[in-house]
């Protein structure tokens, strides 16, 4: 009886010992995206601040690596050559088909070891390394294999129909990096609705976005990107582990092309629409493509090139074969440059028999109605996810989501899943997911602040689900959470994340620079100012940044107003001209408020524009010269009035002001 006592008690012992041990374990530390393999083990790694390299091909990995540590921390990293040390991290190459082209090994002990096949697969796992950095002081100590379900993890961003700035690219370049996001489409190319325009083609706008020399006048004067800034942000692009996929879309979508070149337009269809009957559009579209993919270094540099070919008209069988036969053409045509090309599905709905070929090209999976997955599928197509309800976003649109809600793709998507149908995980024909930002509706007060706050939660569930895909075990609840902690990208603020608050200036001379730590104030703050009121010309600014503008007299009215890119909006309160006001902005995600002596004098929220009949003169959209005049009085659009208040440097005003205070909302 004894010994069976005895030998329980050690059985009982061995059992909580290990209980213990496990319990010490270090459980996986939270990445985006997450880690899809981990074994915990005890204690955690204290930084020694140097990184090891044993080879040159990994000194640009090192130096990005010690770069975004001091943007992070403050702190410095030093890059080092020489024998390895308790607490540094070593980089090293080693093949390893099991980790893939951008698959990595971690091991934390004593030391922090990368080691994966490629210098990419390195470069994701210092991203790796900075996320658990930015969160905790040490490493814990463990084991990671950290390998891609899906080598298209991309972003398709509508820049047609709503221009970026190469600074916003680049910023957008390191964020999706953070994450190992890879695939960056830029759709170069697009029009407005003509409804809002008075159904006329003519006056709808239109735009492409590139320097052209062999149609002088194309590229969109509101906006475009030289052939040389083209080329630059693509190589930036590749320092970073991403490739951008340029995008020139035909034979719909057409409209800036037919501006430029009316006789291409069809007449029948719409200005929208190339005419196929006309060879003229194939001559046009042949130079073009030849312009950016033609010589040794061509403007589009990367592996892949779009086509469009969506969403033409398809009402007779006539124009089908057309539709398939043009589709045909500039996939062959790319392909002869020696690139990959990639298209809109669009041959469920173009049904017919002209032969489009599946190989060697890669497919847009975005609505069953327009491309079933069945029949792509058994065609032998390649295809990337990205079905339309589930991963687009369209500011402040009734349909689609204006904020795509994250949770559907957390909790039930993966690139295996499409629109109509769920495929098996790492099927050979999936390519990969995308997520896409479109911009259809011209002129409703979205900012590029804007659209960025609408891309950060998405881009961060995609790099999970693309990545990780079926492997995530994280909570949605927690990944929600934790994924605000991570943010942006280091050195990243478009934000316009104010630390450190409140900042107080007692006196705002003018004509003078502020010199605080951010230009423009992002949502969620209140800055408020006392103004000793002085007669003041209209269009005199208290302050500006690069993106906007607030006036003490706006150039229109002579009221409290603001600018905000080529947006101008005021409130319906004058200064006056003697005497003194306190003077506050509430400046939220969706409205712009205003208050005075400490009481709410007027919210600008966003307002719902109504198109109507070219009889009536009374709607007109604030701050733009056209109107409102079309034929659909159910059409209406709404637009924003949301401001990232500017504090770069001040005006020429002749009133006091004083008591400038930024604080949280």
């Amino acid at each position: 009886m004894r010994r069976l006592i005895f030998v329980a008690a050690v059985i009982f012992a061995m059992i909580m010992a290990s209980a213990v041990t496990y319990a010490q374990n270090n459980a996986k530390p939270f990445v985006i995206p997450e880690l899809t393999r981990w074994n915990g083990a005890r204690g955690t790694m204290t930084l020694s601040g140097k990184v090891v390299v044993n080879d040159k091909k990994l000194l640009k990995a090192a130096q990005d690596l010690c770069r975004d540590y001091k943007l992070l921390t403050g702190k410095t990293m030093m890059l080092s050559q020489d024998k390895t040390d308790k607490g540094d991290i070593v980089l090293s190459l080693k093949q390893d088909k099991t980790l893939g082209k951008e698959g990595y090994r971690m091991l934390v002990n004593e030391n922090c070891h990368l080691t994966a096949s490629t210098i990419n697969g390195i470069f994701w796992g210092t991203r790796t390394l900075l996320q658990i950095i930015q969160q905790q002081k040490e490493l814990p100590q463990g084991t990671a294999v950290d390998v891609p379900q899906y080598s298209i993890r991309g972003f398709m961003l509508d820049a047609g129909r709503k221009f970026f700035p190469i600074s916003y690219l680049k910023d957008l370049i390191k964020v999706m990096a953070y994450y190992k996001m890879n695939t960056l489409q830029l759709h170069l190319n697009d029009n407005a609705f003509k409804d809002f325009f008075g159904g006329d083609w003519s006056k709808t706008p239109a735009d492409f976005r590139l320097e052209s020399d062999t149609y002088p006048g194309l590229a969109s004067k509101d906006g475009h990107y030289t052939k040389a800034e083209f080329i630059g942000l693509q190589k930036f692009a590749e320092s970073y582990g991403i490739q951008i996929v340029p995008e020139i879309d035909s034979p719909a979508h057409a409209l800036a092309f037919t501006h430029y070149r009316p006789s291409l337009g069809s007449k029948e269809f719409g200005m929208d629409h190339f005419d196929l009957d006309n060879p003229e559009v194939y001559s046009f579209m042949d130079n073009l493509f030849k312009e950016y993919l033609s010589g040794k270094d061509p403007v589009f540099r990367g592996k892949y090139v779009n086509i469009g070919t969506d969403e033409y008209n398809n009402t007779t069988e006539e124009l089908r074969e057309k539709f398939r036969a043009y589709t045909s053409h500039y996939l062959e045509l790319i392909k002869k440059y020696g690139k990959t090309p990639i298209l809109w599905g669009a041959l469920s709905h173009a049904y017919g028999k002209t032969p489009v070929n599946p190989k060697g090209a890669i497919l847009g999976m975005w609505s069953p109605y327009m491309a079933k997955t069945t029949e792509m599928k058994a065609k032998g197509w390649t295809m990337i996810s990205m079905p339309d309800w589930t991963t687009y976003t369209v500011p402040l649109a009734d349909y689609y989501h204006d904020i795509l809600p994250n949770d559907n793709i957390y909790k039930n998507w993966t690139p295996a899943t499409f629109g109509d149908t769920t495929l098996k995980e790492q099927d050979p024909q999936i390519a990969g997911g995308m997520f896409a930002l479109w911009n259809d509706f011209y002129g409703n007060g979205i900012t590029v602040h804007d659209v960025n706050l609408r891309i950060l939660p998405v881009l961060q569930a995609m790099a999970v689900k693309c990545w990780t895909g079926q492997l995530t075990t994280v909570p949605y609840t927690t990944f929600e959470s934790q994924r605000k902690v991570l943010g942006e990208a280091p050195g990243v603020n478009e934000l316009g994340v104010v630390q450190d608050l409140p900042i107080q200036i007692a006196d705002v001379q003018p004509n003078k620079a502020l010199a605080l730590p951010v230009k423009e104030i992002g949502y969620g703050h209140k800055i408020s100012f006392s103004v000793d009121c002085k007669p003041e010309q209209k269009g005199t600014i208290l302050t500006s940044g690069p993106d906007a503008t607030f006036y003490l007299s706006d150039p229109v009215n002579g009221k409290l107003g603001f600018l905000r890119e080529a947006y101008l909006d005021h409130f319906n309160y004058e200064l006056p001209k003697k005497g003194h006001v306190d003077i506050t902005i509430e400046n939220t995600s969706s409205s712009t408020n205003l208050y005075v002596n400490g009481e709410l004098k007027e919210k600008l929220e966003q307002i719902r524009f109504y198109v109507v009949k070219p009889t009536d003169k009374a709607n007109h959209m604030p701050g733009r010269s056209w109107q409102l005049d079309a034929y659909e009085p159910e059409r209406n659009m709404r637009y924003q009035r949301a401001l990232f208040f500017p504090v770069d440097k001040t005006g020429n005003f002749n009133s006091r002001v004083s008591n400038l205070k930024i604080e949280k909302e």
